[in-house]
């Protein structure tokens, strides 16, 4: 399996996860996994459905200090989201709290199409499928959801979910250097866009 590599040094790996790949075992205990194939500790998790870039340590103790850094809500995440429908607004923010916990997702329009909205989304905090809730929440969902919307009430279908972690910004855990990465759209998506343009 083609796993890009984005950013390595001696402590940490991050790689541009392809949809459909889950990042560790669910309790149905899958044998493939990103982190069965790259044999490092995972710094936090993607949904199988959602491509894009994702941190490895390549030690125990590194892993704890990068989580830490997303516990304590240091980590800049940045995604692309193909939406359903027009948002009204060309920029929001989503404060709705998920199973109790306080949930805040920033966005902003990239660009309109006939039957979608392309958006950037910036995740405040680090709940679960957060993304995917909220803009379920606001009656927009992530084009190809099945887990949070009927795919049947909408008239707009994909074969993945239009999700992609495109950038990411930290500070190094061991060298204290600020870390800014970005990659592109994978080529579904971009064909996807294609198709509808």
């Amino acid at each position: 399996m083609n796993i890009p590599v984005v950013y390595e040094d001696d402590w940490l790996l991050v790689v541009d996860k392809p949809s459909g790949l889950l990042v560790i075992p669910t309790p149905k205990m899958e044998k493939c996994t990103l982190t069965s194939i790259l044999g490092l500790h995972p710094c936090h998790r993607l949904d199988r459905e959602t491509s894009g870039l994702i941190i490895y340590a390549k030690g125990k103790s590194v892993q704890k200090k990068m989580m830490d850094e997303f516990k304590q809500r240091k980590v800049k995440k940045t995604y692309l989201a193909f939406v359903q429908g027009a948002l009204h607004e060309n920029q929001g923010r989503i404060q709705n709290p998920i199973e109790g916990q306080n949930a805040i997702t920033k966005y902003k329009v990239i660009r309109r199409q006939k039957y979608f909205t392309v958006v950037e989304v910036m995740p405040l905090t680090g709940r679960t499928n957060q993304i995917r809730i909220h803009f379920k929440q606001i009656h927009h969902p992530i084009v190809g959801e099945r887990k949070f919307a009927f795919r049947r009430d909408f008239r707009l279908k994909a074969k993945r979910l239009c999700l992609h972690a495109k950038a990411l910004g930290f500070i190094h855990p061991v060298t204290g250097k600020y870390i800014n990465l970005s990659i592109g759209l994978p080529r579904n998506l971009k064909e996807f866009l294609e198709r509808y343009d």
